[in-house]
Formats: C-alpha cells, sequence, structure tokens
C-alpha cells in the first residue's frame, strides 16, 4: 500500500533515531533500575485507530506528520478487517484518530458500523474540520452516534494557538466549539463528553493539568462563553516534526535531557500502551501510536496486522520501547488520557 509523500516531509530515517529499539537503551535502564525488567502489557481495552494521515492542518507540534498532501488513508477493506477484529477481541473503546478522520471517505460507515461492537466510541477532532466541506453537520454526527469528542486547544489565546496551529484556527476552534456546545457537548448531565488537549508551544514539559483546567475552563467561559468538560495535557514527542522543529532552534539535544531528567517512575504503571493497540492507516499493528509513527514494530513473535489481533497481543505482551518512552514518562507522565500521576 504505497503512498506519495510529501517532498518537503521529514523520511522515517530522519525521524526513527530516538525510537530506535536497543537492549541497551538509557530507557530500559531506568525502567529496570525502577523494578521494571521489561516493559509489559496488562489487558488491551482500547484500540487505537489511525484512519490516515490526511489532516486540513498542519501543525508545529503533530509527531504524524499529518497534513493537507498527505495522502495515506485507511481503505474501506482495512475498515471492514477492524471491524472484524473489534467483534473477535471485545475490546471496550475504540479511539478514532488521524491525521483528520474525520476526512477518510470510510469514517462514517466504521462509526456507524462500530456502535454495537464496543461501549465507547472517541473522535480525536481538531475542531476547524468542521468547515470543510461536507462536515459542516459533524457536530449531528457526534451527538447522534455518542462520540466522545477529544480535541487539541494548545491555548485560549489567539496568537498562542495560531502560532502552533495556522493562521484563522483559533477563531475557528470556537466557533466550533459553540457548536459543539449547542447540540449538548460540554453540557451538564448531557452525556456528551467535550474534552481539550493542552500541547506546550515549545520544548517544555507541561505543567499541572488540574490546575490548567480550571485556568482553561475560567478563560473560555468568561471570554467566549463555551463549555467543555476535561482538559489533558500531553507532553509533545520529540519525534517526526516536532524534532524538526528542536533541530532547527538548536534544542533537541535540552529537551530529550530534560526529559530523561524528569522520568517519574510512578508513571510506569499507567502507561497508555499497557491496555492499548495501535493499529496504523494500513492495518499494522503497534504497542503505541508514537512507536508507529516511529515505525517501530511489536517484539518478535508477536502478531503484526489488524487480521491477526489474538491474545497474544492483548495480554501480558511485551512492549517495544526506546529513548522516545521518556517523553510519557516525565514529570506527571503523558498520555492520550492525560497525565498519568499526581504532579511531582
Amino acid at each position: 500500500m504505497d503512498a506519495t509523500r510529501d517532498a518537503n516531509e521529514l523520511q522515517p530515517s530522519q525521524n526513527i533515531h530516538i525510537g530506535q529499539r536497543e537492549p541497551t537503551s538509557m530507557f530500559r535502564s531506568r525502567l529496570a533500575q525502577s523494578g521494571w525488567p521489561v516493559l509489559s502489557a496488562s489487558r488491551v481495552t482500547t484500540l487505537q485507530l489511525n484512519l490516515g494521515k490526511r489532516c486540513n492542518q498542519a501543525c508545529s507540534h503533530c509527531h504524524v506528520d499529518a497534513g493537507p498532501n498527505r495522502t495515506e488513508q485507511m481503505t474501506l477493506q482495512t475498515v471492514k478487517k477492524v471491524l472484524l477484529a473489534l467483534e473477535r477481541a471485545k475490546i471496550s473503546t475504540l479511539d478514532i484518530t488521524g491525521g483528520a478522520p474525520e476526512l477518510n471517505a470510510n469514517f462514517r460507515y466504521l462509526v456507524t458500523k462500530a456502535r454495537g461492537l464496543c461501549n465507547t466510541m472517541i473522535v480525536r477532532h481538531n475542531f476547524t474540520v468542521q468547515f470543510t466541506p461536507g462536515n459542516e453537520d459533524l457536530p449531528e454526527f457526534f451527538r447522534d452516534n455518542r462520540l466522545q469528542v477529544i480535541a487539541s486547544l494548545p491555548c485560549y489565546t489567539e496568537e498562542t494557538t495560531d502560532a502552533q496551529r495556522g493562521r484563522g484556527v483559533f477563531a475557528k476552534s470556537i466557533a466550533a466549539m459553540k457548536r459543539l456546545n449547542e447540540v449538548g457537548y460540554g453540557q451538564t448531565d448531557s452525556g456528551l463528553a467535550l474534552n481539550l488537549v493542552y500541547n506546550p508551544a515549545g520544548a517544555t514539559i507541561p505543567g499541572d493539568q488540574n490546575e490548567l483546567e480550571q485556568e482553561y475552563r475560567i478563560e473560555l467561559r468568561r471570554r467566549y462563553g463555551v463549555e467543555f468538560n476535561n482538559l489533558f495535557v500531553l507532553a509533545n514527542m520529540p519525534i517526526a516534526r516536532f524534532r524538526h522543529y528542536l533541530q532547527r532552534e538548536g534544542l533537541l539535544h535540552d529537551y530529550e535531557n530534560a526529559l530523561m531528567a524528569a522520568f517519574n517512575p510512578e508513571a510506569v504503571e499507567r502507561l497508555m500502551c499497557r491496555t492499548m493497540a495501535s493499529v496504523s492507516w494500513d492495518g499494522r499493528l503497534y504497542d503505541c501510536d508514537f512507536n508507529q509513527m516511529l515505525d517501530l514494530p511489536p517484539l518478535h513473535s508477536l502478531p503484526m496486522t489488524i487480521d491477526d489481533l489474538d491474545e497474544r497481543f492483548l495480554n501480558g505482551r511485551e512492549i517495544a520501547t526506546g529513548n522516545h518512552c521518556f517523553g510519557c514518562t516525565a514529570g506527571a507522565g503523558s498520555s492520550c488520557g492525560g497525565q498519568l500521576t499526581a504532579r511531582i
């Protein structure tokens, strides 16, 4: 399943250095010192599905290298294989991401068919995709299918958000939030969750999630009259486009050292890879979304594609690691569901 890459985007060989799996990596050493000879899964409860790398935005922190010129998209054939795997494995949560997953022509088919196969469906939404042709009714579609919406908003100010995500993104994001609020998202007792994601604007480790959430809630309500349920903080991973930014600014070495110095052994128990399986747009399996972007495959003898997903992958597998894993264990820890521990 070859796909054309934008010539201006980083090639895999430039992205994979920090993610290379080595028996003597610094991360493995720190794990062993913390009582973890290997990192292993507990029980997979979430299947995170990347529908493709096409996106209507090209954010500076994007670890997927997503953008308008990307052509990688999950086919209907692979979507059907995912649905079969969901039915076979009895996984409780389907977490749909991209790129902008809504730009995949099979997104709505997937959602409607998966409704009876899992308890919870999450869509990772960028707000502005609501203003692309054919997607004006996304708030109603999300509501009717009871999707949880998780959307990135780097700041409650226009200047900071647009600097990271592009000119005009903030204004559209606020307008999209209002549309979601109007159909019930973020409203008390509606059962429709609208959760925001905060990524630092630069080479820093995120601050305390609870403090940031309260700050966001007060400022977004006061300035724009919009509501949300929770704020998740997520560290920027030094891979792909963000790695390129760090190299360009001469910050890569310092940022990687800061992540390593902030290693928190308490975060290891709650790492998202321990309860998640990641599926790429072409149906390959990975231990997590970051390993997927580094093309760091599961360890030998484990299933490699969605066709073969079974108990070996779902329960107790050893997880492939690299020094990029410091990004999830720094400070209070980081995951697609926010910080992992109390701030230290």
